[in-house]
């Protein structure tokens, strides 16, 4: 199931539920998904469902990294984008495909750990990572043309969308285990705007500590 048909069946099957941008296409047809997943559910990598990676946390559905990164490039070519969620490097690898540099966050180390090892193996170096706490960010190195929150928070972290630069986009799914929704959150001159995309299903967003 690693073979190139396969991920031409993924491909078929994301440009069928919407996703257009050639790129992003492109980017997930050249990620190698099934290097992110536990061996015993590779028969499963390249169909558009979330897997388990241990820790309580999943490498997301395809179609949703598609989509995200599809809405994050919508505003145009983007420098630097702050992902809050490494977990297994899948949406790691692929935002690493399309944009100069990406700072990644994660705050379970062992994830953190075996996903740099993997992403350095695949020769991706415009990635930097820190073992923190998501919602906090990475303020040092903002401000971000894009951010992409890969775990649901209650409500959009003001941290967050504060180390926006004007013109940036943060896609964060927001809610919690009984409904969540993606939001699109664009910072203006005077202020943002929060746009409602799609009902969504993501882990939540945990603050306060690392492991």
């Amino acid at each position: 199931m690693t073979s190139g048909r396969a991920r031409e069946r993924l491909i078929k099957r994301l440009v069928e539920s919407g996703i257009k941008d050639q790129q992003v296409l492109d980017a997930i047809r050249h990620t190698p998904r099934h290097l992110f997943v536990d061996e015993a559910l590779a028969h499963r990598v390249y169909e558009d469902v979330s897997l388990p990676i241990g820790f309580n946390q999943t490498i997301s559905q395809p179609y949703m990294v598609a989509r995200m990164t599809e809405l994050l490039l919508a505003g145009g070519p983007l420098q630097n984008v702050l992902e809050v969620g490494t977990g297994s490097g899948y949406q790691t690898s692929v935002l690493a495909r399309l944009v100069a540099k990406v700072y990644s966050v994660e705050r379970i180390k062992p994830l953190q750990h075996r996903a740099r090892k993997l992403l350095l193996q695949l020769k991706q170096s415009n990635i930097t990572f820190k073992h923190s706490d998501g919602a906090m960010g990475w303020p040092s190195k903002a401000p971000y043309d894009g951010i992409l929150v890969a775990a649901a928070p209650a409500e959009i972290p003001a941290d967050l969308v504060e180390q926006l630069k004007v013109g940036g986009r943060m896609l964060i799914p927001v809610g919690d285990s009984g409904q969540q929704f993606l939001h699109l959150v664009v910072r203006t001159e005077s202020g943002f705007d929060d746009q409602v995309v799609e009902p969504v299903r993501f882990v939540p967003l945990v603050s306060g500590g690392v492991q």
